[in-house]
Parts: structure tokens; sequence; C-alpha cells
């Protein structure tokens, strides 16, 4: 069910979104469409003043990506090398079956936590909204929390993307350090940061296009992985291999639920990039509206229905990955036998039947080495490097636009703190309206991650094999550290997709509770419960509130429990930092906040009806401050190419 949208005239004159707040008398007459009918409503309402939209000079982006944009950065967030990684270790781990049943149970935690997601973002897309609405109305500290959090989980994959692509180029090179340092770890990161800093018209276009690519990628590997399987040697072991589908790896764990519930845990990683939505809303373009009105209401009609570009990704996005990864899943299981040992191992066991066989990333690739040819085999690993490469500028993207909405309403001053000027500073954008100081700094925050793999430690001479085991050691630590910071980013996306289900339930019994007041007052778009024809309310999401509190205790069990699953055979420390230290910062940061603030130890107070329409009256405030009627836009100031257009210029001088 999807409320109908509607246009009111507010006969006091007064152009300010959104007139159904109220204005003028008490006895206001108001003319309603509502399916294409008009009638006349003289309903005595109480009085609010009109609200007012207040944009900030520099702290508006330009709002130019179509539907089809969000979408494609959305699927370039999702589909990396999740797709084309995870699977195969979740076979080596949990079997065949484990496949299946972890890419379908974590898609569909994914859809529900989405739901959740959507419905808040039709009403208000709003700059660094998952921050938000966790801000407004489950506590202020924790939404800061959460920004944080979701900001360092792109920033830090942006630079573990990078490091992975590098093993990848690895296939065809042995260990160069002069490619890796001058053209993966250098070269490759600013062109990506290149890439970010023009319009972001042109950024929508270049998602698109590398989207395309991807998924064409995608379709070729599918269709090769079932010609394999069909045409692979029925005697095989691969071919039998359904006969034991709960095979698992006993060095891992001791039983097969075990294996599965760590396989869950695994297949998360894969489903990070499905909130993206969230990310991009405030660059979104608004559908245009089939109602003639005045410049002033036709402008606030326009950014209200910022909503509808985003609403088909933000839905489904999840279940096309879903539907992605269990294919993909179940292809690979035909073709694949779990015990090859070159799938990929958790990098804290040690596997003496495969001695020092080197792992191969992909188990895509494996296949096609084994059923096709070597040939076959490189190309596939140049469809990893695209969607590890292109995974990666989107992250950029997603930490830019999360640093960008965390810190644009942050007023500095000669008065203010120097730690308030800072965070001023980076939620300006430049004069053609791209955040390029969040943009550098969520770039170069984690940009040395990578550069860690070219270290050699110094030997002191000696004996040949004590050398190398040195040099092994070293080695081994610095991927462990890289992992670890990389499951910490997935780690701290369930966190905040938790902190998303509880922000919709609050959200969800507060409009209900004071459903009444909402009404008589006239807020707009959250009358969620109302079946008049002029309810404005834009998206209601399925089976809720019972899908938000499934998502929230789902989140929960993973966090606090599945993660845990690794740790039930034997201590590890990698899996617990892994696992764990995120979550034991998230909540230290929250503490440490709420004292540095001198907040009160309790959640956002919503039993009260005028602080409630207080709070959702600033979501509007704030939806509506970062709205800007393109047409009016200076054209010289909202080129898309403009970082060439200053380049040409200087080149001229």
């Amino acid at each position: 069910m999807q409320g109908q949208s509607y246009q009111l005239r507010d006969l006091s004159g007064k152009p300010d979104f959104p007139p159904a707040c109220g204005s003028g008398d008490n006895n206001q007459t108001s003319v309603v469409s509502s399916n294409n009918k008009t009638y006349e409503d003289t309903h005595a309402y109480e009085s609010l003043p009109p609200i007012q939209a207040k944009p900030k000079k520099r702290r508006m982006t330009h709002r130019k990506l179509l539907a089809i944009h969000v979408f494609m950065i959305t699927v370039n967030a999702t589909l990396g090398t999740g797709l084309y990684w995870r699977g195969g270790q979740i076979l080596e781990l949990g079997g065949y079956l484990a496949v299946i049943l972890s890419f379908l149970l974590l898609g569909i935690l994914a859809w529900a936590v989405t739901q959740c997601i959507t419905e808040l973002l039709c009403i208000w897309p709003v700059p660094g909204a998952l921050a938000v609405f966790v801000r407004n109305f489950v506590d202020p500290e924790l939404g800061i929390t959460v920004g944080i959090a979701y900001w360092f989980t792109y920033s830090v994959s942006f630079a573990a993307l990078i490091a992975s692509s590098a093993a990848e180029v690895h296939y065809w090179t042995e260990n160069n350090i002069g490619v890796d340092a001058g053209v993966l770890y250098l070269l490759v990161p600013i062109i990506l940061i290149v890439i970010n800093s023009f319009g972001v018209e042109l950024y929508g276009w270049f998602e698109v296009v590398t989207g395309v690519v991807k998924l064409l990628f995608l379709f070729i590997i599918v269709i090769a992985m079932l010609v394999f399987a069909i045409r692979g040697p029925e005697e095989s072991d691969m071919n039998q291999g359904w006969k034991q589908p709960t095979l698992f790896d006993s060095t891992a764990a001791q039983s097969w639920v075990t294996a599965l519930l760590m396989c869950l845990s695994t297949a998360t990683f894969a489903y990070v990039g499905v909130e993206v939505p969230a990310a991009v809303a405030l660059e979104a373009r608004p559908t245009k509206s089939q109602h003639a009105s005045s410049s002033a209401t036709q402008e606030h009609s326009e950014a209200s229905n910022i909503g509808e570009t985003i609403r088909f990704s933000s839905k489904w996005v999840s279940v096309f990955a879903c539907a992605a990864y269990t294919l993909s899943g179940i292809l690979v299981s035909l073709s694949v036998d779990p015990t090859d040992c070159q799938l990929p191992r958790l990098g804290w066991l040690d596997y003496p039947r495969c001695g020092n066989q080197p792992n191969v990333l992909s188990p895509f690739i494996l296949v096609a080495k084994a059923r096709g040819n070597s040939s076959i085999a490189s190309a596939f690993n140049v469809f990893l490097v695209i969607a590890a490469l292109s995974c990666a500028n989107t992250n950029l993207y997603v930490a830019s636009r999360t640093l960008f909405g965390l810190t644009n309403q942050v007023d500095g001053g000669p008065d203010q703190p120097w730690y308030l000027n800072v965070l001023a500073w980076l939620g300006q954008t430049n004069n053609y309206r791209v955040p390029m100081r969040a943009m550098t700094v969520s770039a170069l925050a984690f940009i040395w991650v990578p550069f860690l793999q070219l270290y050699s430690p110094p030997t002191k001479g000696g004996e040949a094999g004590a050398d190398n085991i040195q040099k092994g050691d070293a080695t081994v630590g610095i991927n462990t550290f890289i992992s670890i910071l990389a499951e910490m980013g997935s780690v701290g996306v369930l966190v905040v997709w938790a902190c998303e289900c509880w922000a919709f339930i609050r959200f969800y019994h507060c409009i209900n509770k004071h459903q009444s007041e909402l009404k008589e007052h006239r807020v707009p778009r959250v009358r969620r419960f109302s079946d008049e024809d002029d309810n404005d309310y834009p998206y209601i999401s399925n089976g809720q509130p019972v899908t938000a509190y499934l998502g929230l205790v789902a989140c929960l069990v993973i966090l606090l429990v599945i993660n845990g699953a690794a740790l039930w055979k034997k201590f590890h420390t990698e899996p617990f930092l892994s696992s764990y230290l995120i979550v034991m910062i998230f909540v230290a940061l929250w503490a440490v906040l709420k004292v540095w603030r001198h907040a009160n130890w309790t959640l956002v107070d919503l039993s009260n009806p005028d602080q409630v329409i207080e709070i959702i009256r600033g979501l509007h405030e704030l939806s509506f401050s970062g709205f800007h009627d393109e047409s009016k836009s200076d054209s010289g100031k909202s080129g898309s190419l403009w970082p060439l257009s200053i380049l040409t210029k200087r080149i001229s001088r």
C-alpha cells in the first residue's frame, strides 16, 4: 500500500512549505486535490507557523542524480569483491548447503533493514540520513556515533579494496614493489579522487557505465559457470558433492551448525552497500510535480518528491543482490569441490594437508582454470579487478557524502572551539557544490593501509631459512591487520543497520501514539495510519513493525552471538578483534560523547506530542534546507567538468 500524494493550496498566501502545517486563521479553508477531484476542507485546525527552509551558503550540493544513477551507485557499492570471493570461502567453510542458506538468510535481513530505511528516506531525504534518523528518534549522541561508524566503514573499505585489487593483479605478476606502490597504491587512488571531484551529474553517469559493465560481467560469468557445470565430467568429485551437502571444515568448526553460523557472519560482508541510497539522497533529483502551482509551491513540491527518486533502489537492490549471490553460490557449488586447497580459507588457521599451495581468491577463476583454460581465467580476473576498483570508487563517494552529512550543519566561528571550526570546514562544498574537503579527508584517512603490504623487515644475517621466516611473519601480521580493518567495516554496518531498525521502531510507535495530534496540527507526510484521500504519506513498507523488530533482533544476534562462532572451538585473536573491536569502540565512543556533551543518559522523549511535532518539523526544515531549484543554478558554477576547466585555465597561463 502506498499513500497518495496531494497538493494543498494555502489561502493565507504564504509560500513557505508546507502550507498544510497551518498558517493564517484557525478556521482555515483549503482546497485539496485528490484523485483529480477537488473538495473544500473547512475543519478548524490549530495554527502553526509555516516551515521555513533555511539553506546555508556552501552547505548544499547539486541535486542532479536520477533514479538510474542512484540504482547503479547502489549496485556498484553492493556487488564488489564479496560476490566473487565470499562465496568460495563459505563453500570451503560450510559446504554446499551453507552457501545457499547464508546468502539467502542474509538477503532477507538486508531486505528487512532496507524496508525501514526506505520508509524514513521517502519522508526525509536529508544529508547524513542514517545518523539523522537515529539522532532524532533514539539518541543524539548515538546518532553521531552511527554517522562516524558508517563513515569509517566506507573510508576504510576504500583502502581495503585498493589492497585487494593489488592481490588480484598479482594473479598475472609476482609482487612488484614498483607496480604496487606507483600504480596500484598511488596512481589508482589519485584517479578515483579525480573521478569523485567532478560534478555529481557526470559522476552519476560514470557510475551508470561501470554498473552496466559490472552487470554484463556478472551475466557472462553466470552463463559460463552454467556451461562449465553442464559440460563437466559426471564422475568428478565435484558433481558428487551434493550427496554430502553439509560437508564442513572440521579445522574451523566442531559441527556443521557452527560452520553455518560462521558462514552467516562471512556473508554479511557481501551485503554491505544495500543501504547506500541513504547516503545518495542529498544529491538525488526530485521527480517533476504533475500539478500546476505557483513557483514557490512548485519548488517545495518537487523537493518533497525526492523520495520517489531513491525509493526503487532502496527497496529492490537488496532483493537483486540476494538473487545474484544465491544464484552464483549455487553455480559455484556445482563445479567446485569444497575441499579444494585453492579455495580461500580462514587466515588464522593452519591447514597441513594443503601445505604451501597458494590460494586462488575467487572460485570462479578456479572453475575457469579447471573447466576452461587460462585465457578464460585471466578474463575472469579482469572482471574481479574492475569490480574491486569500481566498488572502491563508490565507497569513496559514500564516505565523502557521509562525512559531509555529519558536518554540514555545524556552524563555526571565532567564538567556537577549534574542533567545531574544523568540522564546519569539512561540512562545506566548493563553488561547484562538490564536498571536496570531506572527499579528500575520506580518501586520505586510510590510504596508507595498502602501503603496509610493501613492508619487508630488514634481516640481520644468518641462515636464509630464518630470514624467510622473519619476513613471512611480518607479512602475515600486516595481512592480518588489513583483514581486521576490512572486517571491522562490515561489522560496523551491522551496528548501523541495528540502529536504523531501532530508530524506525521508535518512529513507528511515536506517530501511532500521536496520530490524532499530528492530524489536528496537519503535520504533513507523517500520517501513516490515516485512510483519508488527502493522506500524503509517501511510502508504507511491508510488514511493519514486525519487519523492523526482526531486523533489529537478527542484527543483534549476529553481532553478539553468531560473530563469535569462530571462537567456539578455540580462541583466536584475529576473529575476536574482527568481530568485537568495532562494537567495543562504538559503545565507548557513544559513552564518551555522552560524558563530553554532559548529555542525559536517556533516549529522546517521544511521549510529548508537542516535542514530537517539533522534531518532525525540524526534519522537514533539514530536508528542504538542502534543496535548491537547479533551473536557477548558475551554469558557470554547476559544470560537471569543473576540474578540467580549472586545469585548462592554469595551463593556458
